[in-house]
């Protein structure tokens, strides 16, 4: 019995550390271009948009669909950025052992 304590008091702490680094990832950053610069888009690090930034030199009336373009570029690349951010943290708590399942972030 003592191995099955061990183990749950083990499952805890991984729980408790999980926790820890879904909090951390909303306080840090990513930030992604596109258009040489024209569009940033700030993320968190589970992803979340936080902030987008247009160049006004890049809106066109004419030309919307090269706008929302460039926006989708630098959103996908932000969301990326935040998932390699959130899988290396997840590498310290996993000791680099590819988990067979998505996690909740």
């Amino acid at each position: 019995m003592p191995d099955i304590m061990k183990l749950m008091q083990q499952a805890q702490q991984m729980q408790s550390r999980l926790q820890q680094i879904q909090d951390d990832l909303e306080k840090q950053t990513v930030q992604a271009t596109s258009g040489g610069g024209m569009v940033t888009v700030t993320a968190d690090g589970k992803g979340q948009v936080q902030r987008i930034r247009i160049d006004p030199s890049v809106v066109n009336a004419a030309d919307v669909e090269m706008l929302e373009d460039l926006v989708l570029v630098a959103v996908r690349d932000a969301q990326k950025k935040a998932a390699d951010l959130a899988q290396g943290e997840m590498g310290k708590l996993t000791g680099g052992i590819d988990l067979p399942f998505k996690l909740p972030f």
